[in-house]
């Protein structure tokens, strides 16, 4: 079955977050913050005569984490974008359990799963699930970064798909920044961008 190889990989990654490690995160990376601003996505499809034909749309998003162990923390978003020249809008919800581990004082490597929800009504209404992993740093101490590779599948209507997310927080000063997020996979991209409040 198709899901088999993935689940595999799920289960890979939740024993590696489950070892007993005891660092803690990276210097000047907070894993507990709540962030809200500007969200868009591009979606490459086929219009009726199967001409491709790209679907854009934007809207906001609100997303936050909170750190509720040295090495875990729980984080979770919330979305709502318009189609471009339409009426047609649609809800994504995520909400996870990530692990962090110290790779020396400013990487951390940092593995995620997640629940996943896209609802555009009229029995759009689909559930999923995410898996990424990859690395997190303060580069300088008014920049940090990171970047992951990462899996999504849906029970029905969205094939699973490899894909990676890469983003950056230009800080202020330790509470205040701007954050911006990129995330690509086959014919698709998805963007935030908008302040953050880190605790």
């Amino acid at each position: 079955m198709k899901r088999s190889p993935a689940r595999s990989t799920l289960a890979a990654l939740i024993l590696l977050a489950a070892l007993p490690f005891a660092a803690s995160a990276a210097d000047g990376v907070s894993y507990t913050y709540v962030e809200g601003g500007y969200a868009a996505a591009s979606t490459d499809d086929v219009d009726v005569f199967g001409n491709p034909a790209d679907i854009d749309s934007d809207g906001w998003a609100i997303n936050g984490s909170g750190a509720i162990a040295p090495n875990f923390h729980v984080f979770g978003g919330y979305s709502n974008k318009e189609i471009d020249d339409t009426s047609v809008d649609y809800d994504q919800w995520r909400l996870g359990l990530g692990y962090n581990h110290e790779l020396n004082s400013q990487i951390d490597l940092l593995t995620r799963v997640a629940y996943e929800k896209f609802d555009a009504g009229n029995d759009f209404d689909f559930d999923g699930w995410s898996v990424e992993a990859g690395v997190r740093g303060a580069i300088t101490p008014n920049f940090e970064g990171y970047a992951l590779a990462g899996y999504e599948d849906y029970d029905q209507g969205i094939d699973g798909d490899f894909y990676g997310r890469v983003g950056a927080q230009v800080k202020f000063n330790p509470t205040w920044g701007i954050s911006g997020d990129v995330k690509f996979a086959d014919g698709a991209t998805e963007y935030f961008i908008g302040p953050r409040v880190s605790f």
